[in-house]
């Protein structure tokens, strides 16, 4: 619902980077130094539904975000994800992509990655 949408109405955002498609932010609830959402300018809630020009604009701020990263906190390694939908735990529904900087020993053991989204798949 774009009236109570948190990234179309709100105007203190602070854009780290932007194009014309889309734009940057650092998350207000990072899950480490860094953490980065790309986000679409048009209001579009699924990644499903977003134009080809809008993923390509999402590809250069991944790119652009990386480099930026690197320079301030340089990290060890990188996830990247989207949450696509209230089964896969989306709860703010204006698609975004999180750029998530890792750093060696930000936990035991990171073997599997995204794949800890259900801990028990995550070791293999």
């Amino acid at each position: 619902m774009l009236n109570s949408c948190i990234f179309c109405n709100d105007d203190k955002l602070e854009v780290a980077l932007e194009n014309d498609y889309s734009f940057v932010i650092f998350d207000k609830y990072p899950v480490t130094k860094g953490h980065l959402l790309i986000i679409p300018k048009r209001h579009v809630s699924d990644f499903f539904e977003c134009t080809m020009e809008e993923r390509e604009s999402f590809n250069q701020l991944l790119e652009q975000g990386k480099e930026l990263l690197d320079l301030k906190f340089n990290p060890s390694g990188y996830n990247i994800g989207i949450n696509c939908g209230e089964a896969a735990g989306q709860t703010v529904f204006h698609v975004h992509i999180h750029l998530i900087p890792r750093y060696r020993g930000d936990m035991d053991n990171p073997r599997g990655g995204v794949r800890g989204v259900i801990p028990h798949k995550q070791k293999y």
